[in-house]
């Protein structure tokens, strides 16, 4: 399949290119000035009371040859853990020391979930990097604006847009290594490639585009001749857009999702210490949406809309019996964002919205249903109202109020107050914030085979204070964040290993986490820009598996010419806490993960100035061996290469 496709790929751009016009000069705007996810509306990133972490399509050129969970754990403050193993492991998404089920995903303004999903959480395994414009992520309780689940933090991730000439098209491909530290094979098996052809015609601007992920090189549990195991990815995405007026727009997406992967055993969530020959998974997703945008003298209608579809199959390797199960997971998710905001005057604006969410699922093993749809569903309703003050004299404040109604749980509320202070005379900017948060349990923990419906939701709260700061000429930019977060009625698995009965339970008291983050940019000039960022982190014992208490990222960008670029990239990460079942004693034991470092690499070469572009990037230079989790293998050297195309 990758031959057929790329060699279509090269031909459909070999014709495309002999007859494209010249492409208008790229102009590209610096959106690292302007956010929007701390107000739903396009603001200076200057007027946030929060830092936060934008990256950019030029930080994603920069970065080319590594996946989105790669990009996301060089933040501050983010840990992706399993984002250096196996294509097909799974991954966790610590922000601030949370867990994945306290990280809300949104997709062009979007939520995005998997209904049947232990944590009501979404794969991001399923989405490439290369249909991503850019991210911004907000940090911190963010439930008065994003509702149940964001309770350390927001990602939401920009598709590629249209561009504005008639017809415009980009085809990449690139083949790569997928080594582990005790091999060193030079084999092509990572191979992605994509096609997209966008547009605008008028009042309509159009985005079709394809992407395919196959890689296949080494076992995903630790262990001498094991199988390779197998990570291939399908992509569809299409976006139409319709101007009716020059104050209303239309803007319709549908997106297609399919993942296959074989895996490795583990027992219990913990070690995977076997090498499963027959265990495989398979998940397909829909989604499709609508998001019309009204503009008026005073303020700005919208409404994001989406409507997403799961199937997960797993096939699972039962240890007692020596045979497969099939696992069956179903599940729909409807949400409905209607918000407007309306200008008081320059300085002042209120943001009022009601979002609706509604979910349901359904599985079943090997035939056998284990829960019903007619059972497992509940609907949210949330009202909420976002005030927001940016005065003459620098004084932003932000505050803001949620009503959660839910079917299950009936009403909670949350609130957020956010102000800060950009001194006139000083390049100086101070930040402080208080936020509440809520998490309420997935349908699986209330109605899934170890479901409890008597679980409460989780309560969040958090406080935060720091500062940045800009110095020779806006060149140099250093801001730092601590942070001091409390949750209660955490919930969680509990596994009875003596009479092995297994349910979810709240957690009795509560747990806290603090921390600081800071970013330093320097930009010498033009060509050259150096970045860097130091995470702190401090999470009471039972909850700190995976999470690294000091975390650093650097990264050096040069512009050679006009036409060449390169990047080098460091991570730091120290030692972290995991735990592995002992099957011969039935005792759960902890163990201690050593730091680690990687160094990476990457150049880039305009062959033809905005037509054709190649690229070659090498991961972990110094083959460190290292482990995320216990029984895991982790790349080792891999090098990969690659070519742009656009016509």
């Amino acid at each position: 399949m990758n031959k057929k496709f790329i060699g279509l790929s090269v031909f459909t751009l070999a014709t495309a290119f002999a007859y494209a016009q010249e492409l208008d000069t790229l102009k590209v705007n610096n959106l690292k000035e302007v956010v929007v996810s701390d107000t739903k509306f396009a603001q200076s990133k200057e007027k946030s009371g929060k830092i936060i972490e934008v990256i950019t399509a030029e930080d994603l050129a920069n970065k080319q040859g590594q996946s989105l969970l790669n990009v996301l754990s060089q933040v501050a403050g983010v840990e992706v853990n399993g984002n250096q193993s196996a294509n097909g492991k799974n991954q966790g998404i610590y922000i601030r020391g949370g867990r994945n089920r306290q990280v809300a995903i949104y997709i062009d303004g979007v939520p995005v979930t998997d209904a049947s999903n232990i944590n009501l959480e979404y794969d991001l395994r399923l989405l490439p990097v290369d249909q991503i414009e850019r991210i911004e992520i907000l940090k911190g309780s963010s439930s008065v604006l994003y509702g149940t689940g964001a309770a350390t933090g927001v990602i939401n991730v920009v598709l590629k847009k249209s561009a504005k000439k008639a017809v415009n098209g980009n085809a990449y491909f690139s083949i790569g290594t997928q080594n582990d530290a005790n091999k060193s094979d030079i084999d092509a098996n990572d191979f992605n490639q994509g096609l997209s052809i966008n547009g605008n015609l008028g009042k309509v601007s159009y985005l079709s585009s394809l992407n395919s992920t196959e890689t296949r090189g080494f076992s995903e549990a630790a262990g001498e001749n094991y199988e390779l195991d197998m990570f291939s990815r399908i992509n569809l995405m299409q976006k139409i857009g319709v101007q009716v007026t020059e104050k209303l727009s239309l803007d319709f997406f549908g997106n297609y999702d399919k993942l296959k992967n074989t895996f490795d055993n583990s027992f219990g969530g913990f070690a995977a210490f076997n090498d499963d020959l027959n265990n495989r998974g398979e998940t397909e997703q829909f989604r499709f949406g609508f998001n019309p945008k009204y503009q008026y003298n005073k303020g700005e209608f919208v409404i994001n809309s989406g409507f997403g579809s799961s199937k997960r199959a797993t096939f699972l390797t039962n240890s007692w019996t020596n045979s497969v199960d099939n696992y069956n997971y179903e599940s729909r998710n409807v949400s409905v964002d209607a918000f407007n905001r309306y200008n008081f005057s320059e300085q002042l604006y209120l943001v009022l919205g009601t979002q609706f969410q509604f979910f349901d699922m359904d599985q079943n093993t090997n035939g056998i249903i284990d829960v019903m749809r007619e059972n497992a569903k509940f609907n949210i309703i949330d009202p909420y109202a976002t005030v927001v003050y940016n005065s003459s004299f620098g004084l932003n404040i932000n505050a803001g109020v949620r009503a959660n109604n839910h079917s299950e749980y009936g009403s909670h509320w949350v609130y957020s107050v956010n102000p800060s202070y950009q001194f006139k005379n000083l390049p100086l900017r101070l930040l402080t914030s208080y936020s509440t948060a809520y998490i309420t349990p997935s349908l699986y923990q209330l109605y899934g085979p170890f479901g409890n419906t008597t679980l409460t939701p989780e309560e969040n709260a958090t406080a935060e204070a720091g500062f940045e700061t800009k110095l020779f000429n806006e060149k140099l930019t250093i801001n730092a964040v601590g942070f001091y977060r409390q949750e209660k009625n955490t919930f969680g698995f509990f596994f009875d290993f003596t009479t092995f009965d297994a349910f979810y339970i709240n957690n009795e008291g509560k747990n806290n986490a603090k921390g600081v983050e800071t970013n330093v940019t320097l930009e010498v000039n033009k060509n050259i820009n150096f970045s860097a960022n130091y995470t702190f982190t401090e999470v009471e014992q039972q909850f700190n598996r995976f999470i690294p208490k000091n975390k650093v990222n650097a990264s050096a960008n040069f512009k050679i010419t006009e036409k060449l670029g390169t990047s080098l990239m460091y991570q730091y990460v120290s030692d972290r806490s995991d735990a592995f079942y002992d099957e011969a004693n039935f005792v759960t034991e902890n163990v201690n993960l050593s730091a680690y470092q990687l160094i990476n690499a990457n150049v880039r070469y305009q062959v033809i100035p905005n037509r054709l572009s190649l690229f070659g990037a090498i991961d972990n230079i110094f083959n460190e061996e290292f482990q995320e989790v216990i029984g895991y293998n982790t790349r080792g050297r891999n090098f990969r290469i690659g070519m742009n195309f656009q016509f």
